[in-house]
Formats: C-alpha cells, structure tokens, sequence
C-alpha cells in the first residue's frame, strides 16, 4: 500500500458536539442581550471557522476587540461546562483510528479550534496516542475556507496533499480540503450530505468506513 495520510478536523468530526457550541453561543447572546442566534447562522457563519474570527465578523464592530475576546472566552467556558458531562467520540472512530495505525497511516488534527479546547476534548478522550501531528488555530494566518491549516498538517507529517485524505463536517472545511488538493471524506454530523460537495465519500459515522474504503479512494493515483 503507498503511504497516506489521514487529517481530521475535531469539532463535529472527532466529536458530534457542535450542538454545544450552539447552545453556548446562544447563552452568551442571551447575556449579553444580542439578538437572538439561529442555527442556520450558527451553521454558516461559526460552524468550521476560527471562532473568534467568526465572532468579530458576527457582531460586525459593536463591541471592541478586547470585549469580543472576553466574550469568545465567556463562550468557551460555556461550552465546557455544557459538554463535559456528554463528550465521547463519534461511533466508530476508536476502532477506525487503531485500524489506520495498523496500516501504517499518518494521521493529524487540523481544526480551528483554540489550543485550550483542544486539550478539553483530548482531555476527556483516549485518542491522542494515534495522532502524529494536530494542528490547531495557533499561528495561523487564514482560516478555512482557506487551505492553510491542511497543507500545514499535511507539511507536518511529511506527506504530499495528493497523499492525504481529510475528514471533515463543515462546509469550510470541505471548501477548504478541496483547495488544498486533497481527498474529502465528510460526515454528516452537521450539514445533510447535499450540502457537503464535491467530496469522495459521505459517511454517518465511522461504522461506514475502513481501511480498504479508505484506500479505494486512492486507487486512480496508484503506479
């Protein structure tokens, strides 16, 4: 088998917890007495995107940078006190990841994520161990849609983009995937299948996908 490389994105992708994220999101409009966040807002304008970026451009200059910083912290802290108690991994996923690293596959997180909810989520989980690299929004220039935080993991593990295949739930990251010239596996956690396009494969959970669909998705590349 050639090498790949499998890059997963964490929120939605690792974990089904964007439904958190809304919630804390709508808590902080509500103390904050903001008009009132729907979910299709939520989908479009913070799901997959760096979250204080997405912030900023949500309130679109009502509060100063400083505010909308403490606000995105009020945010997080939210969130981990409303998922702490239900954070577990996507069905399937454990059993995916120690296959892959049987295979010999590379394997990195990529998510827009802080650093400070990375560690919540690998905290709570048993996975770290199967990642060679996770990249989160540290240092980052662009944001998904933008291809930057693909091909950094992908630099990371020492992998060509044609090589790497990522797994993703938001319509940035697939945008985002795509343009870093990589293969697209989506998981329907978020956005129903027709949303998630182009992609190579559409999955519910990770019951739906092993090692040899994972090569098939390779098979016109082979010499």
């Amino acid at each position: 088998m050639k090498k790949l490389a499998a890059i997963f994105d964490m929120d939605g992708t690792l974990i089904d917890n964007n439904a958190y994220h809304f919630l804390a999101y709508q808590q902080l409009f509500k103390t904050h007495r903001l008009p009132e966040l729907s979910q299709q807002t939520f989908n479009e304008q913070l799901s997959g995107v760096p979250g204080l970026t997405g912030l900023h451009h949500l309130l679109d200059g009502r509060f100063k940078e400083d505010e909308v910083k403490a606000m995105f912290e009020e945010k997080n802290e939210n969130y981990k006190k409303v998922y702490a108690p239900y954070i577990k991994p996507i069905n399937g996923l454990e059993r995916f990841l120690a296959e892959l690293k049987d295979a010999g596959v590379k394997m990195a997180v990529a998510t827009s994520a802080s650093h400070g909810n990375v560690d919540f989520v690998f905290g709570h989980l048993n996975i770290r161990q199967y990642f060679d690299a996770i990249v989160d929004n540290t240092g980052l220039t662009h944001g998904k849609p933008d291809p930057e935080i693909f091909l950094k993991a992908a630099a990371q593990l020492n992998m060509e983009p044609a090589n790497c295949v990522v797994f993703e739930d938001s319509i940035s990251g697939v945008k985002a995937a795509n343009s870093a010239g990589m293969k697209v596996v989506a998981i329907t956690t978020t956005h129903k299948a027709g949303e998630l396009k182009p992609v190579n494969l559409l999955i519910n959970d990770y019951a739906d996908i092993d090692i040899n669909k994972l090569t098939a998705l390779f098979d016109d590349k082979d010499e």
